[in-house]
């Protein structure tokens, strides 16, 4: 039996961004005020030196899939299957591995949003 050939980041991030529907921040503010849950993966130091949206859940990439995950004892009381997900990062990189793992777990409308919440707050600042 052959051992396959390791995967580079790269294709792991195209495979997981593959499976992905992902919004552009016009459409994930859309999302949001349709009852989207959206959550913000990054660190709370980085949350607090470049900013927040304040209606993000925040919930650090480490603890995700045990919030999220309806049949765990650590879930949040929103965590379904169905729930509506939009998962924010900085950048939009981070965010889409994340968004493919609570795929794994069932939670089929989860995505993420293009160019992270760098995009999505400069979109906003255009709009003020």
């Amino acid at each position: 039996m052959t051992t396959p050939r390791p995967r580079t980041i790269d294709e792991v991030l195209a495979a997981a961004r593959s499976r992905l529907h992902r919004l552009t921040p016009e459409q994930a503010q859309a999302a949001h005020e349709s009852g989207a849950l959206v959550v913000d993966i990054r660190p709370e130091a980085q949350r607090a030196a470049e900013g927040e949206l304040p209606f993000a859940t925040p919930v650090e990439r480490n603890v995700l899939e045990w919030r999220l995950d309806p049949a765990s004892d650590a879930a949040l009381p929103i965590a379904s299957h169905d729930l509506e997900v939009v998962v924010l990062c900085q950048e939009g990189y981070t965010s889409s591995l994340a968004a493919a793992a609570l795929q794994e777990l069932g939670i089929h409308r989860a995505t993420d949003v293009i160019g992270g919440y760098a995009a999505w707050r400069a979109w906003l600042d255009r709009r003020a």
